[in-house]
């Protein structure tokens, strides 16, 4: 029985996902261990991917595969621009990141096949709507924000999200891609869970010991 392309996704990027999931600088922020500025410095990067990424799906909204999973309602950029003003309100927008300019440069590279696009929305997306919102929890209960500075993790467009990703990943399905297309989706899921570690790792040599 052939496996599905979301399922492929997920289990055939298992390992990186757990590398990501498992980064110091995850630990100590479920923990509580982060203090404003390292979070804040979390932000700016995750603002920089975000620019990134809805940009280019905006711009091959016409692929079939990137129709499949745009959705203007799960766009963090706005968000998070909230977010800032409430961490840094008289700070930059922009950070000088070795690992976010990596981000960037693969996700321009994505832009070459349509696919790949989705590869990069459904590790960012579905990671927000799954384990971003115990993330969420966590920020919001360890600095006391009753709500506030915490809107990266909010969709009011998507109350419940288990029937959204279920029909996200049917979409995906439905795409109807070849094992060999398949597998260079899942290597590009592989791919982008390297990113994101790498965007941990980077934030782990940047707080103070």
């Amino acid at each position: 029985m052939s496996t599905s392309l979301s399922a492929a996704m997920r289990l055939g990027s298992r390992a990186e996902h757990e590398q990501a999931e498992e980064a110091p600088f995850v630990t100590d922020l479920l923990a509580g261990r982060v203090g404003e500025q390292g979070y804040a410095e979390y932000l700016l990067r995750l603002r920089a991917v975000y620019d990134a990424l809805e940009g280019a799906v905006r711009a091959h909204a016409d692929d079939p595969a990137v129709a499949a999973v745009h959705d203007p309602d799960l766009e963090r950029v706005p968000a998070l621009d909230a977010d800032l003003d409430h961490w840094l309100p008289d700070g930059p927008r922009t950070v000088a990141s070795p690992a976010v300019t990596a981000y960037r440069e693969r996700l321009e590279h994505a832009r070459a096949w349509g696919p790949l696009l989705a590869a990069h929305h459904y590790t960012r997306y579905l990671g927000d709507l799954s384990g971003g919102q115990a993330i969420g929890r966590v920020v919001d209960r360890t600095f006391g924000l009753a709500g506030r500075g915490v809107a990266f993790y909010d969709f009011p467009a998507i109350p419940r999200p288990k029937p959204y990703k279920d029909a996200y990943r049917a979409r995906l399905d439905a795409l109807g891609l070849s094992p060999v297309q398949t597998a260079r989706v899942v290597d590009e899921v592989r791919a982008a869970f390297r990113l994101n570690h790498g965007l941990f790792a980077e934030l782990v040599d940047s707080l103070p010991a």
